[in-house]
């Protein structure tokens, strides 16, 4: 037996989460068993966790979209007892059992190895979130960035701060855009070296196009916020979208993409190729500086998460919040 944070719902569709013991022969079908040690808290584990359930595709069901630690057991030849693994993405936590319980059971394909460098709470200190945004720098890099500031909405989040603080490390000169102005030092401790009031992108003038004001940009917000950003990029520069929180609508026109040549890059962290996501876990490894990254992060425990789950929708939770399965 083992403890497993549990989502159910009554015969009324209410529901409810509560630390609970599950046996091993509960765990869904997979090739590798893997002794999780850490996780993590995402806006989607919020939604799963929350009332109504959000995302969950059945009950009884265990969240946490990422985990990282040790294979138990394997009957694929990639992966043997010991060696030590982390997962992003493939529905885990929603469609799939995920992280937040002490043990979990997933394919084979949906794993990656731990790079050299990173343990497992470092990389659940990186997390979906830190993934996404490495994810994010290397769309921006392979379309080229332009000189001035990168722009980084909703800055003081999981994707933001990691996008934050790995910009800066590469050298670019980093523009945070915050609603909070208490996040303010939070997000220069990260290496961003302007911080820019949400009020000051969302309540300009709202022209088509705008001065050419950002040489990169990483949407973490989407909606309103994302339409207004597109209109202030320089010329041939790109946007990595990655956010829904402002929700999926883009009130936009094409002119910036025909007039100034905006790129907008989808950046999705849930079915990336293998490929993909191991080059993004090794550049994470070697790019993204490990103090900044204990500076993000805030320690949780299973017990925690309900309350969690509803600050992160609320939007007051800052950095990254790695739970220890095991505490």
């Amino acid at each position: 037996m083992f403890n497993a944070l549990v989502v159910t719902k009554d015969d009324e569709g209410k529901t409810s989460a509560a630390v609970t013991e599950i046996s091993e022969d509960q765990l869904p079908e997979g090739d590798v068993t893997v002794a999780v040690e850490y996780s993590t808290v995402n806006y989607k584990d919020g939604l799963c966790i929350g009332p109504g359930g959000g995302l969950v595709r059945n009950y009884p069901h265990v969240p946490g979209i990422d985990f990282a630690g040790t294979v138990e057991a394997s009957s694929d030849d990639r992966y043997k007892p010991g060696d030590k693994v982390v997962l992003t993405g493939w529905r885990v936590g929603e469609a799939h059992w995920g992280g937040y319980a002490q043990k979990a059971r997933v394919k084979a394909d949906w794993l990656v190895p731990l790079p050299e460098g990173l343990d497992a709470r470092q990389a659940m200190a990186v997390g979906t979130a830190g993934f996404t945004a490495m994810l994010s720098v290397m769309a921006l890099e392979d379309h080229g960035i332009k000189s001035g500031p990168v722009l980084v909405t909703g800055a003081a989040g999981g994707v933001g701060s990691v996008a934050t603080a790995i910009l800066a490390h590469l050298g670019h000169e980093v523009a945070g855009v915050t609603g909070r102005p208490e996040t303010a030092d939070y997000l220069k401790s990260l290496g961003a070296t302007q911080i820019v009031a949400r009020e000051e992108i969302n309540e300009t003038v709202k022209r088509p196009l705008e001065g050419e004001t950002w040489g990169g940009c990483v949407d973490a917000v989407g909606g309103e916020m994302l339409a207004r950003v597109l209109g202030q990029m320089q010329y041939g520069a790109s946007v990595a979208a990655v956010g829904l929180a402002g929700g999926a609508g883009l009130p936009a026109t094409v002119i910036p993409f025909l007039l100034r040549g905006v790129n907008l890059l989808g950046i999705d962290s849930v079915m990336q190729p293998y490929e993909n996501r191991l080059r993004a876990w090794e550049r994470i490894a070697k790019d993204l500086p490990m103090d900044k990254l204990e500076a993000m992060v805030q320690p949780a425990t299973l017990s925690d998460l309900p309350g969690l789950g509803r600050d992160i929708l609320k939007g007051q939770v800052k950095g990254r919040v790695v739970v220890d399965v095991n505490a």
